[in-house]
């Protein structure tokens, strides 16, 4: 499945929705980007990774016969059903329990191989893609045409064109040059109130957060007056861009738009939360707090450190879901995945920090909340 037409967040709700059966559970990311020749860099990882995992678990017992067909599965996915365009690559599997397995393609690259074999999957890579990428529309128009793109993941998800005909020039003068004028205005504002339009069908269709505008001087004011106040509040940035500019061009302008963006909006989002933890209002720091609102259904947003060796574990153990159930070869569940796991469970927003100083006083992570007790 490729995340250009499979929404992340039911494949979020399923895996976290996982019960431990005692069975390995292999959760595998690969960054399938070519290197500079050209050639995959994953092959040799997925050898030495998938036998030596392998080999913890003893000869012939439930949780190797699992193993092993989950590995046989991957290795023919891999072979027959990965796409070359695919920069990323995330897999969920355990035969033992009902089949599962869940396959992800991404656009955009996951940063380092990994492999994890617990006794649940394992959703902190995912969840980051997920929330690192969501998807926002680019307007680049002219007085006479308009381009629509609606990007996610690094790349473009759909394009639409609106177009009219060019008005005539001129050089008449008087009140015929008036006249003209009038006529000029009028066709710049039908041709405005269509691209507009075009635009809220779109944001409604893929559920578009956010916008940028691009253009030249006379119909950005234009199109501007007539945007609604709903799409008005979407809009993080207006561009120069000519409406001949390539559709490279366009994502490559507008990403880094976005990333300027978010890291804002992250700092905001922080300062928000501690304004509330500090006024003993609705918010909570620290892997323990965070994790007891958690566990309490209070948590509203998560937030927490893109980097997960940043969220520091001052937080109980995590007792294992059922003690006679031991899965051989796993680790204990690291704290920044434990977060991210409950709150998918309980439907909290999740949103990962890029700058690790951001959160870097309160151990990583902290969350707003919905109630206080």
């Amino acid at each position: 499945m490729s995340d250009a037409t499979v929404t992340m967040q039911p494949i979020l709700d399923r895996l976290s929705a996982f019960e431990p059966v005692g069975l390995p559970v292999l959760s595998l990311y690969l960054d399938t980007r070519a290197d500079q020749h050209g050639r995959d860099n994953y092959d040799a990882f997925l050898r030495k990774e998938l036998r030596g995992r392998g080999d913890s678990f003893p000869a012939r017992s439930a949780q190797r016969e699992s193993y092993d067909q989950d590995v046989e599965r991957i290795t023919t996915y891999m072979a027959n059903e990965l796409r070359p365009s695919a920069n990323g690559l995330a897999i969920f599997a355990c035969s033992g329990a009902d089949g599962l397995f869940e396959a992800v393609q991404l656009d955009a690259g996951i940063e380092e191989h990994r492999l994890y074999v617990a006794d649940r999957p394992h959703l902190y890579p995912l969840a980051r893609v997920a929330d690192q990428h969501p998807p926002y529309a680019v307007l680049v128009a002219d007085t006479n045409a308009a381009r629509l793109f609606v990007v996610g993941r690094g790349t473009t998800l759909r394009t639409e064109e609106v177009k009219n005909e060019k008005t005539r020039r001129t050089s008449v003068g008087g009140w015929s040059q008036m006249r003209y004028q009038r006529h000029v205005e009028n066709y710049h504002l039908q041709h405005a109130k269509e691209v507009v339009s075009a635009l809220e069908r779109v944001v409604k269709e893929d559920g578009v957060d956010q916008i940028v505008l691009a253009g030249d001087e006379v119909i950005i004011p234009v199109l501007r007056e007539q945007l609604p106040a709903a799409l008005q509040d979407r809009v993080i940035d207006v561009l120069r861009l000519d409406i001949n500019t390539p559709e490279h061009g366009v994502v490559s302008a507008t990403m880094e738009t976005m990333k300027q963006h978010d890291a804002q909006s992250d700092a905001e989002a922080v300062e928000q939360m501690l304004g509330q933890y500090r006024s003993g209002q609705l918010g909570t720091v620290g892997a323990r707090g965070t994790l007891a609102a958690l566990e309490r259904g209070q948590v509203d947003t998560l937030l927490i450190s893109a980097s997960p060796d940043a969220v520091k574990n001052n937080a109980p153990a995590e007792p294992p879901a059922d003690p006679d159930a031991t899965v051989a070869g796993g680790d204990d569940t690291p704290v920044a995945e434990r977060l991210v796991r409950m709150a998918q469970q309980t439907s909290a927003t999740v949103r990962f920090i890029e700058d690790p100083a951001l959160l870097g006083d309160v151990g990583g992570v902290g969350a707003t909340l919905r109630f206080r007790i």
